[in-house]
């Protein structure tokens, strides 16, 4: 990775002072400690290759389900917006509920995290492909979903809260999380590449069947097209259920590298510890950390602007600009463009910052949002601002992961004698997301409805499309914009994460040294 004021070495770890420690196992500290920070190749792919499920899953989720829903389950509007609103208020609401377990949990041979990671993947994989299947029973169909879609985001938080709080564990240096984090968010999007050709590519070549004027019901009509249209159906619910079995087996696959491929490090002053920080202590003290709320708040408005994009861009190709047979590879060219364009904005925050990244990354979005709005539908202009999008989008992924690790060991210095708070961190920081995406996914579906939105209408009224340039275009911009305001309070620039650099080797140094007492420690904090 290259080496500049991004990549700074330092963690939130070997801040105790070493009275905790037996004398006897001082001298292996002073030594051992930079052989086991430095991660291979090898271990950084395994550890990356386990983002890709989430992504994938939530990919295909957040691009199709809502399509899905009012297409092809035919579940109506008002309907399909509860089942999204109540998906993702609950799927926020188990992260800290699971951050909460995971800090209770206890030291397993296996570690303290990989078992919630090894268990949860059997059954969510089968929470998934339920999903993606229609029951037999119409007056159930909205009982089904929400319950699999909850089942689901339970399950696939179980495995995600984990794999987050996991970028603590597999390394103490700063400089080693950075270039594990580089690695994960560009399998990441990798992984959401592959959510989009395999949603998009198996649905896409089924015939989607839809009506021209919905509203006509002459009997007619209906007995012309009655066959055509239930072998389309049949086929395009197939072809649903095929996408989900083969991201099913690929999230699988993942999990196991995972797990075979990363060893979860447990650090030498947690066994000298009778018992970790209380939780509701630990979420007081984190709630009351102006770094960790000031970057919640910036990217808080920023990835709802993204998700709101996200959910509603199939029905904006399909509707709005027209495209029913392209959306698919729109989205293709979005994630293509997001994943080679990860290490260029790895390289970018090494040398400008990560505050300066935030602001061109993000920011870059807007004039070619601005450009969809105001222009005539044009398939060669829409591809480049799809391109040009995937740029804003791959800042969007890699860089709230690169600046929560810098929160924390923030949070350490000040509380020097807390550990085990980090699940804390992610769990929250997804929570405010998904549970704010999941108010906007549901008003987004209900402003459809109050909008006209036609059931399997080959095309939708005006005010249909209008409503839905909205929400793809202007409202992400105002979002974006709110979002950089609020990023202006964040205090840790790069002169802020060099002093905690420092101050983190120099504590580090001080609790690897025989010398060192619980007095000292403490001043050096303070003074730092």
């Amino acid at each position: 990775m290259a080496k500049g004021e991004g990549a700074e070495s330092g963690s939130a770890t070997g801040l105790l002072p070493t009275s905790i420690l037996q004398v006897g196992e001082r001298p292996a500290q002073v030594k051992e400690p930079k052989k086991k920070q430095q991660l291979s190749i090898c271990n950084k792919l395994c550890y990356a290759v386990g983002g890709a499920p989430y992504q994938m899953t939530g990919c295909a989720l957040g691009f199709f389900l809502q399509i899905y829903l009012l297409d092809v389950a035919q579940v109506d509007p008002f309907s399909a917006s509860i089942i999204l609103f109540v998906g993702r208020a609950w799927d926020a609401f188990t992260d800290p509920l699971v951050g909460f377990c995971i800090s209770k949990s206890s030291w397993t041979c296996l570690g303290r995290l990989m078992p919630w990671i090894i268990f949860s993947t059997p059954l969510a994989i089968i929470a998934y492909f339920l999903i993606w299947f229609v029951p037999d029973f119409p007056q159930g169909q909205i009982l089904w979903y929400l319950l699999f879609y909850c089942l689901f985001e339970t399950l696939v938080t179980c495995f995600h809260v984990p794999y987050s709080a996991l970028t603590m564990f597999i390394s103490t240096e700063q400089s080693e999380r950075d270039s594990a984090t580089a690695y994960r968010m560009t399998v990441e999007v990798l992984g959401t590449v592959l959510g989009t050709a395999i949603q998009g590519q198996i649905v896409g070549q089924a015939n989607m069947p839809c009506l021209e004027d919905p509203k006509d019901s002459a009997v007619a009509t209906e007995d012309a097209n009655h066959t055509h249209s239930t072998t389309s159906l049949r086929e395009t619910k197939n072809a649903y259920l095929l996408a989900a079995g083969v991201i099913a087996s690929i999230y699988v696959i993942c999990a196991v590298i995972l797990v075979l491929g990363v060893r979860e490090q447990r650090e030498a002053y947690e066994t000298q510890q009778a018992e970790p920080m209380p939780f509701f202590r630990g979420l007081r003290l984190v709630m009351s950390h102006g770094p960790y709320i000031k970057l919640i708040a910036g990217f808080l408005f920023t990835s709802l602007a993204f998700m709101l994009v996200e959910g509603n861009f199939a029905l904006f190709c399909t509707y709005t600009l027209g495209f029913r047979n392209e959306f698919q590879n729109l989205l293709l060219a979005i994630m293509l463009s997001a994943t080679f364009t990860i290490p260029f904005w790895q390289w970018f925050l090494t040398q400008f910052g990560k505050k300066t990244a935030v602001y061109i990354g993000i920011s870059s979005a807007v004039p070619f949002l601005i450009l969809v709005a105001l222009i005539e539908s044009n398939l060669i202009v829409t591809y480049v601002v799809a391109v040009a999008a995937g740029i804003s989008v791959a800042a969007a992924f890699l860089l709230p992961w690169s600046m929560l690790p810098d929160v924390i060991d923030d949070f350490h210095l000040k509380h020097p004698h807390s550990h085990g708070t980090e699940p804390i961190f992610f769990s929250f920081y997804v929570f405010f997301t998904k549970f704010a995406s999941g108010v906007s996914l549901g008003v987004s579906t209900l402003s459809l409805d109050f909008a006209g939105y036609q059931t399997r209408g080959c095309s939708q009224p005006a005010p249909v499309r209008f409503t839905l340039k909205m929400l793809v275009t202007m409202a992400p911009i105002v979002l974006i914009l709110l979002g950089l305001l609020l990023f202006e309070l964040y205090p840790i620039d790069e002169e802020k994460r060099r002093q905690n650099k420092k101050a983190l080797q120099a504590l580090r140094e001080e609790a690897s040294s025989s010398g060192c007492s619980d007095t000292d420690s403490t001043e050096l904090a303070s003074i730092l």
